[in-house]
């Protein structure tokens, strides 16, 4: 489906959500425009958490797959749908569940923190997820007599590894494109230009990104330092996306994003949650499809992983 005007998709997605009783989801990644006919948007924890609360009888995932999935996970009941099921996760994707648990048992006694941009089967191994927001509140939680395996983000492995000090936590090798590939270089340049800035970085991104950064956290993290900080400019080293939520909640200041070595291909906006579109929206909610499907023994195991992070206070 192909029509120019924006209003008149709008329209039709507010009138395909009261009509079929949904609410979406959507991550700050995706577009402005997807970010705008949202009924919650957020990051992957507090997404996490609204999707067990929601009283519609349909939630659509305005996301990547592993996120919709999250969702049919915590609400088994409800119909989650998915706009663009290609919409996949270079992290994920870098954690297949078959190695992952061959991985797994190299380290017999070891338990496992998984970020939640895993697939569900690997959440169905994992003992208790975690995300940016919550990662080092996690790991803390578990004794420090404990050997872990951090998976699959290398970086926000190393990150959290070197602010408790867990030299027990084994790290599986994965990462993700986007925050991989912001260029040192660059963003040392772009402090030069911009003296004043105060530079926020997602704790994905390689160490020596981070060492620079005046703020590390995740996006919602990120979003709250920017309103809290006296700061007028932000170099932000995250995806691209985030940067139309910042720019609505605090239109007085700037926001510079970060590039990446190789500007030419748009690596600091991530790939597959541009992949969602006002019209394959209202596809998926015309037709009620595509839904995510998930083995019951699977997502049961999976479902205990994700409450486990829920439940820590």
């Amino acid at each position: 489906m192909k029509v120019d005007n924006s209003d008149s998709l709008i329209r039709r997605i507010e009138t395909l959500k009261r009509d079929k009783n949904a609410v979406i989801l959507a991550h700050y990644y995706t577009t402005p425009a997807v970010q705008a006919v949202a009924d919650f948007l957020g990051d992957s924890l507090a997404l996490s958490i609204q999707a067990r609360s929601v009283e519609a009888d349909v939630i659509l995932f305005a996301g990547v797959h592993f996120m919709a999935e999250t969702a049919k996970v915590l609400c088994p009941d409800k119909k989650v749908l998915i706009p663009c099921p290609e919409a996949g996760c270079s992290l994920a994707e870098s954690c297949g569940a078959e190695a992952f648990a061959a991985f797994k048992a190299k380290y017999p006694g070891h338990k496992v923190v998984s970020y939640v941009n895993t697939t569900v089967e690997v959440k169905a191994l994992t003992d208790i997820c975690c995300t940016s927001s919550n990662a080092l509140q996690v790991v803390r939680s578990i004794p420090e007599d404990q050997p872990l395996i951090f998976a699959p983000d290398r970086n926000l492995g190393a990150y959290v590894r070197k602010l408790t000090g867990r030299e027990n936590m084994v790290l599986w090798d994965g990462a993700c494109h986007v925050h991989e590939e912001f260029s040192l270089e660059k963003l040392l340049a772009l402090k030069k230009q911009h003296p004043g800035a105060a530079v926020v970085a997602h704790p994905e991104c390689r160490a020596y990104i981070v060492e620079t950064a005046d703020f590390v956290g995740s996006t919602a993290a990120i979003l709250e330092y920017c309103g809290m900080s006296d700061a007028e400019e932000f170099i932000v080293v995250t995806e691209a996306g985030i940067l139309a939520e910042m720019q609505r909640r605090y239109p007085e200041k700037r926001f510079i994003p970060a590039p990446p070595d190789d500007e030419s291909c748009g690596c600091n906006n991530c790939r597959y949650m541009k992949m969602v579109t006002l019209e394959n929206i209202i596809a998926c909610l015309e037709n009620g499809a595509p839904e995510i499907v998930i083995d019951e023994k699977i997502r049961k195991q999976a479902e205990r992983s994700i409450l486990n992070m829920i439940n820590i206070k």
